[in-house]
């Protein structure tokens, strides 16, 4: 995407769906959701990005997480950002 500046995030409370869009990232080139990594809702999002969106790219991993959703993670296939890159890389080659 590059740099990131805006973001539009769900309503705490929301339900999410594994899979499902849950918000959108917006940067200079182009719009893209985001989705849900498990089933549940939506019980925190960072309202820090509403006004520092480049939070995103600074710190993805500390200040820029974008939300918190309650839901079981037994069974579900998520990656770690080392298994991400791992996988990204794969894709690529």
């Amino acid at each position: 995407l590059g740099e990131v500046v805006y973001v539009e995030l769900p309503d705490v409370g929301d339900d999410a769906s594994a899979g499902d869009e849950l918000g959108t990232l917006e940067s200079v080139k182009a719009v893209s959701e985001f989705n849900a990594p498990v089933d549940g809702e939506v019980v925190e999002v960072n309202e820090r990005l509403e006004d520092e969106p480049n939070l995103v790219n600074e710190d993805p991993y500390g200040d820029g997480w974008l939300v918190k959703v309650s839901g079981s993670v037994d069974g579900a296939d998520l990656l770690d950002a080392d298994g991400y890159t791992a996988v990204v890389e794969e894709e690529s080659a």
